[in-house]
């Protein structure tokens, strides 16, 4: 997606990548973020972040931290930062440009882009992280093995017997304290 930026009185096509989509209303949504979905309601003016699956305080922490980035870039009102009518939203309204030459959202869109780039490295650490544990714990190192190796199929293993399955186990324990008549 290719936007234009006006940045002192001279024009600068910045080209981005993003997993976004255009809405038949004109609304943009962005999907490159793992925890949270944000769409740029172009008629209100508004950006509006949502959670992908689920709410958690990491998807509002994520959602927070989008905010504060926006806030501090001075693209937000900041009186309007709120909860939005989605469950575990939140949505603020685009400042209003003084200069008629200005694109509030190819600048949001923009300082979003550079946003989402900031946040990658942590999510690659995430999913780094949840492999290396995976490898870990489906082809363990030699210190981390038992030294039982293969172990032989049998009929009968154990405390569990085949067949033995008209009453929980736990319940012959509970049993054995009572008296016999």
């Amino acid at each position: 997606m290719a936007i234009t930026i006006q940045v002192h009185r001279k024009k600068k096509e910045i080209a981005i990548e993003l997993k976004a989509r255009k809405t038949l209303d004109g609304n943009v949504l962005i999907f490159d973020h793992a925890e949270m979905d944000i769409a740029i309601l172009v008629k209100e003016s508004k950006v509006l972040a949502f959670p992908k699956l689920s709410f958690s305080e990491a998807v509002y922490d994520s959602e927070s931290r989008l905010f504060e980035y926006l806030r501090r870039k001075g693209l937000l009102e900041l009186s309007t930062i709120q909860g939005g009518n989605i469950y575990g939203s939140l949505e603020a309204k685009i400042a209003t440009p003084i200069d008629d030459d200005i694109n509030a959202v190819d600048f949001t869109l923009y300082n979003i882009y550079t946003f989402l780039k900031e946040e990658q490295p942590y999510f690659d650490y995430i999913e780094d992280y949840e492999k290396m544990l995976d490898d870990y714990m489906v082809d363990p190192t030699k210190e981390d093995s038992t030294a039982l190796g293969e172990v032989p199929q049998a009929t009968e293993k154990g405390s569990i017997r085949p067949g033995y399955n008209y009453a929980p186990y736990w319940m012959s324990y509970m049993l054995e304290h009572l008296k016999k008549e």
